[in-house]
C-alpha cells in the first residue's frame, strides 16, 4: 500500500489541489495530512472557518468520489475552536479522518494521531504543551494567546498556565494503544529532537525529546510529522530512524512549490517529491 505524506499547507489551495492531482497519478490508497491545514489570512476565528465549509468540504468530496482517504488533523496554527466543525466536516465522508488523539485501522495497518506540540516562543498557545518535566521555557515573544469563539484570550503567565496542564509526555501516553506496534504508523505534528528533522534557520533543534524517547519505546513502523517547515532545507535530511523505526519529515519551504513524500508501508521504498505549482 503506497501513501502521500504532506504537511503545514496553511490553506494554500494551489496546493492542496496538486496534492490531489498527485493522489491520483500515484495511485496511492492515502492522503496524511500532518497538520497546519487552514488558512493563516484575514481574521482566523472567522477565516479557518470559512476554510474547512467552503474549501475543505468540497475537497473531501473528491477523495470520497475517488475512494482515496484523506488522514489528518488540525495543527498548532489552526485555532483549537474549529476542532468541532473540523470533525463534523470529516465525519460526512466515509474516506475522511481526523486523527486528532485517535486510531484509525486501514487494510492491515493502524494510524495513530497527535496535534500536540512542545512550546515556542509564538503566542498561539492552544495546542502548546511542555516537553516533559523541568521543561525549560524559550524566550517568549509576548504573552500567550488562547482561541475564544469571542476571540483571543490573554494569558499573562503562560508558564505559570502551562504548568497546570499535561506534557507531551503526557499526551503520548494516553493516546490508543497499537495492536501491533510493528504494523502502526504515527503521524505526530512535532518532530523527534536531534535526527535533523527539528532544525530552524539558526541550527538550533527544537524537537520534542519526549516524542523521541516514545519511539525508541514503543518501536512503530512509521513515524511521520511535520512542524519545522525548513528543516530538510537546513539540514538536508528528510528522514531518519529511531532504531529500526523510519521518521519522515518532508517539510513545506516555499510557497509557490509543493514537498511531500510518498511511502510504499510494505518496501518502505519512499521518495521526498518537490515541485513547482
Amino acid at each position: 500500500m503506497r501513501i502521500l505524506f504532506v504537511t503545514d499547507l496553511h490553506g494554500n489551495i494551489a496546493k492542496y489541489r496538486r496534492v490531489f492531482e498527485a493522489a491520483i497519478k500515484h495511485g496511492v490508497a492515502a492522503v496524511v495530512n500532518g497538520g497546519d491545514m487552514l488558512t493563516l489570512d484575514g481574521d482566523l476565528h472567522g477565516s479557518q472557518r470559512d476554510f474547512i465549509e467552503g474549501f475543505l468540504s468540497p475537497y473531501f468530496a473528491g477523495y470520497e468520489k475517488a475512494g482515496i482517504h484523506h488522514i489528518g488533523f488540525l495543527g498548532n496554527d489552526d485555532l483549537k475552536i474549529h476542532d468541532d466543525v473540523f470533525d463534523e466536516t470529516c465525519r460526512k465522508y466515509n474516506h475522511v479522518v481526523n486523527l486528532a488523539q485517535r486510531r484509525f485501522e486501514l487494510t492491515d495497518l493502524e494510524f495513530i494521531g497527535m496535534n500536540w506540540v512542545a512550546d515556542y516562543p509564538f503566542r498561539l498557545k492552544d495546542r502548546c504543551r511542555r516537553d516533559g518535566p523541568g521543561y525549560v521555557f524559550q524566550e517568549q515573544f509576548g504573552t500567550g494567546l488562547l482561541s475564544t469563539p469571542e476571540g483571543f484570550k490573554e494569558l499573562e503567565d503562560w508558564p505559570a498556565y502551562a504548568a497546570t496542564l499535561p506534557t507531551i509526555e503526557d499526551e503520548l501516553a494516553a493516546l490508543p494503544k497499537p495492536a501491533a506496534a510493528g504494523r502502526t504508523i504515527y503521524v505526530i505534528h512535532t518532530p523527534p529532537f536531534g535526527l535533523g528533522l527539528d532544525v530552524i534557520n539558526s541550527g538550533e533543534k527544537v524537537g520534542s525529546q519526549a516524542v523521541s524517547r516514545f519511539i525508541e519505546k514503543i518501536r512503530p513502523l512509521l513515524t511521520l510529522h511535520g512542524h519545522i517547515h525548513e528543516s530538510p532545507a537546513i539540514s538536508g535530511i528528510w528522514k531518519a530512524k529511531i532504531g529500526e523505526t523510519v521518521c519522515v519529515q518532508p517539510g513545506q519551504m516555499r510557497a509557490n512549490a509543493l514537498s511531500y513524500a510518498l511511502i510504499d508501508l510494505e518496501s518502505m521504498e519512499m521518495e521526498r517529491v518537490e515541485e513547482p505549482l
